[in-house]
């Protein structure tokens, strides 16, 4: 088993002197190849993986996105986004806020999203602002429904600390 640990092959070359080849493609049970997978960092206007949030998993504060985010935890807080997917096992206690929401889930607490469904396995308990809005049966939903022509304007995104890759500020010089 660690004989291939690592999948690097050793060839020589025309001198005799060993030459590493990258490894053969991943086998039908392990990972996808490297260019097999969707991109984790973008170029403005090209659509990202979406992030998710396992079942494992509970965030205690705010989560701001700028992509899609498939929450299947738990987050005890605000979710700012743009495309959000509630799990059929997350249980999240505060608002989410985002341009489309499906909510699959728990959630305690006010949804405001241009497009929001209820699926069938939904539990929201809070009040709803949306443009558009569907409920399938089954759906529990307590809570007030608010049409609105635009649900998240006024409502500002929380200020997002610098990212890692963004370059650090110059110290101001007297």
């Amino acid at each position: 088993m660690l004989s291939s640990f690592g999948n690097k092959k050793l060839e020589k070359d025309g001198a005799g002197e060993p030459v590493r080849v990258a490894a053969a493609p991943a086998t039908a049970g392990g990972p996808p190849p490297l260019a097999a997978r969707p991109p984790i960092a973008g170029r403005p206007g090209e659509r990202l993986a979406a992030s998710v949030i396992g079942p494992d998993l509970t965030i205690i504060g705010n989560l701001v996105s700028r992509g899609e985010v498939q929450i299947d935890g738990e987050v005890q807080g605000d979710i700012h986004g743009t495309n959000i997917v509630i799990g059929e096992r997350a249980r999240i206690t505060g608002s989410v806020i985002a341009e489309e929401i499906i909510v699959r889930g728990h959630v305690m607490g006010s949804v405001r999203g241009k497009r929001v469904m209820l699926q069938s396995s939904s539990h929201v308990e809070g009040d709803i602002y949306h443009s558009s809005l569907a409920i399938e049966q089954g759906a529990f939903f307590e809570g007030k429904s608010r049409r609105s022509e635009d649900p998240i304007g006024g409502i500002g995104k929380p200020e997002v600390p610098m990212a890692a890759s963004d370059p650090l500020p110059m110290p101001a010089q007297g």
